[in-house]
């Protein structure tokens, strides 16, 4: 390999000559020292002192191995005793780096520090060195190298570019896997568009990066196992299910190793929301379902609600793979109503996200922000004061309403529903909270006026009277007086159908009841079923 005059001409053809206290960081490629860039191989024949970050490199192996000694190879330093010794990578990357800053600040010239790849692609050390470098008075310079991507596009082949290729790190693949359950938003890819990752070094990494990806894929979406890619003779593409990642199949991932994920078409992508707003999309297109296409705002209004219903009617009966299934048909009404409202000009699903998240960023301070809230009181009178100043700022608005500390409240609830939720948000609201005695004695007053036989213009509000102090009550409980109602009503469907099968195996009908059997249809028997779950503040 024939090397440039390094004295004059490398210096030159990256940017400006070094200063005498600096680093100049080399790109050794994927491995094959005939893609070393000039302007590589002559930093590494100047004679200036070179650090390697490893030996094991098919380049270094390669350029110790040539026969006219145009590269000191032997007297290269290398950080490889610190993997021996170092407890993890960020003490190693950190001892890699003080090492660095203080060669270059001691010697006479700058020195040269050699990574594989590209330095700015995957290299931690040099992403640190970029950072401590100016506090130390040490100047960094880059001389860039080709890259795992380079080769890998050109073993599978595809454009980067064209193709929308997404570079991903295994490591952090590994590291959002770990996060589980609390990993949601931070997965780093998308499965509409084709995936190259990066540092499968080990088996334990590939059984890392496998599970996270079936997490967004099939199990059995082919990938393709890239190893050594730009290494004459040595590269190697195999092809296997994801599932085998970390199996026999798949090969002994190494430090040249990384895996390609095509990407999956919408209707394949059912694990993710861009999938599902895809699907959402073509079913309202031109050419989609004629049914999807007739719907409007108001015709599916009746299905928000009802799967909502069967959502809560699967969670009460504690059926979490129907729950699930209900959750799906709730997200699909949002997604829906969304993509008519894209299709009229009013909105977009983005506009949703939007919304939402900045709500709950600008409503948790005390997560997001600097504010303090010791506990959930605290954090219940920080909402409050957040909510009012949005209603003040919506009330500044000509077309808008003086705002109310009611408004938001749902006029489409249930009434028990709607009830305690006015009564939560006005109690809250107030310098002293209202007691449970005094809707105790306003449901006594209600119960009053109905035994003393109010008429028929008296009735309705007695009645409204006996259901708002009764909501008033499951207020001060903390219950939700709908679940509380919904629970009991339960264990009167469970007792009238018992007495059916009584009936029909004593081969009786209902006529032949006596007052005492059907007095024991009626009976409510406090503590009977559970009460249900603590209703949630608003």
């Amino acid at each position: 390999m024939s090397q440039p005059d390094t004295a004059t001409e490398s210096p030159a053809a990256h940017g400006p000559p070094p200063t005498a206290h600096s680093i100049i960081v080399v790109g050794l490629g994927p491995g094959d020292p005939g893609l070393l860039t000039r302007d590589a191989a002559g930093w590494l024949a100047s004679g200036r002192p070179v650090h390697l970050r490893t030996r094991v490199h098919p380049t270094v192996e390669a350029l110790a191995a040539q026969a006219d000694g145009s590269f000191a190879v032997a007297g290269w330093a290398s950080f490889d005793a610190l993997y021996e010794r170092a407890g993890d990578f960020e003490a190693l990357y950190a001892a890699i780096v003080d090492e660095l800053l203080g060669a270059a600040a001691a010697a006479d010239g700058p020195i040269v520090y050699a990574v594989p790849g590209h330095p700015l692609i995957g290299e931690s050390t040099v992403a640190r060195l970029r950072e401590a470098a100016p506090a130390r008075g040490v100047g960094l310079r880059i001389v860039p190298g080709l890259s795992f991507v380079d080769v890998a596009a050109a073993a599978l082949p595809l454009d980067p570019l064209g193709e929308g290729l997404q570079l991903v790190d295994g490591l952090e693949l590994a590291a959002v896997l770990e996060a589980e359950p609390f990993s949601g938003g931070r997965w780093p890819l998308s499965p509409l568009r084709p995936a190259l990752v990066g540092q499968v070094y080990n088996a334990r990494i590939a059984s890392a990066v496998k599970l996270a990806l079936m997490r967004l894929y099939p199990d059995a979406h082919p990938v393709t196992v890239l190893r050594a890619a730009g290494v004459a003779g040595v590269e190697e593409a195999r092809a296997v299910p994801l599932h085998a990642l970390d199996r026999a199949e798949a090969g002994a991932p190494d430090h040249l190793t990384s895996l390609f994920v095509p990407a999956l078409p919408p209707e394949e992508a059912t694990r993710v929301a861009q999938g599902l707003q895809a699907i959402t999309a073509r079913l309202r297109a031109p050419d989609g379902c004629p049914w999807d296409r007739e719907q409007t705002h108001q015709s599916i209004r009746a299905n928000f609600l009802e799967e909502t219903y069967e959502a809560l009617d699967a969670l009460d009966a504690g059926d979490m793979d129907a729950f699930r299934e209900e959750l799906g048909d709730v997200l699909l009404q949002v997604y829906l109503q969304s993509q008519m409202a894209e299709e009229a000009g009013e909105f977009t699903l983005e506009d949703v996200y939007e919304a939402i998240a900045a709500k709950l960023v600008r409503r948790h301070p005390h997560v997001f922000g600097d504010v303090v809230a010791a506990d959930a009181g605290a954090v219940l009178r920080n909402w409050d004061q957040i909510k009012e100043a949005e209603r003040r700022a919506k009330g500044e608005r000509a077309d808008k309403p003086t705002p109310s500390a009611l408004d938001g409240v749902p006029r489409a609830l249930p009434a028990l529903a709607r009830a305690a939720l006015i009564l939560h948000r006005v109690d809250r609201l107030l310098p002293e909270r209202r007691p449970a005695a005094a809707f105790a004695a306003d449901l006594d007053r209600a119960r009053a006026a109905l035994r003393a036989g109010a008429t028929d213009q008296e009735l309705g509000p007695a009645l409204g009277a006996a259901l708002l102090a009764l909501a008033g009550l499951a207020d001060k409980a903390g219950l939700d007086p709908e679940t509380a109602l919904n629970t009991t009503l339960a264990a009167l469907a469970a007792r009238f159908k018992a007495a059916e099968d009584r009936l029909r195996a004593a081969g009786r009908d209902w006529q032949s009841l006596t007052a005492q059997e059907t007095a024991g249809i009626w009976e409510v028997v406090p503590g009977e079923v559970a009460a249900g779950p603590p209703r949630a503040g608003s």
